[in-house]
Order: C-alpha cells, then sequence, then structure tokens
C-alpha cells in the first residue's frame, strides 16, 4: 500500500500512463489493488495486467529482483 503506479491499459475511460496510488491491497492467489488516481477517480480489482510500478517504487522492486 503508498505504492505509486501508472495504467498500462486503458481502464474506464481512464487513459493508459495515468499515475496513482495504492490505497488497497489484497488477496491471496490473486492479488488486486484499489487505486486512487491523480484525477480523483478510484478503481479497486486492478492487477499485475493493469498496473506498472513507477517512481522509488519501481527501483525498489528491481533491486530486489537484482539480489535474487
Amino acid at each position: 500500500m503508498g505504492d505509486k503506479v501508472s495504467l498500462t491499459t486503458e481502464v474506464d475511460g481512464i487513459p493508459v500512463g495515468t499515475e496513482g496510488k495504492v490505497i488497497l491491497a489484497n488477496g491471496f492467489n490473486w492479488l488486486r489493488y484499489r487505486v486512487r488516481f491523480t484525477n480523483g477517480v478510484e478503481i479497486g480489482d486492478l492487477d499485475h495486467r493493469h498496473l506498472q510500478p513507477i517512481g522509488k517504487t519501481a527501483r525498489r522492486l528491481a533491486r530486489a529482483a537484482k539480489r535474487a
């Protein structure tokens, strides 16, 4: 939660590349997220097919992948 993300596909009329912040993450087998976008819209049930990490989050994940 709190990670910054951007859309990789158009969802509900919100264009690709729109940035947002994860406000809820849940699931065991299927991780899904509720994201509040910069335009004020909130969308739930987004997953890795719809989102990509940006900023500090992307750098943190890249470092973790490099160590593994």
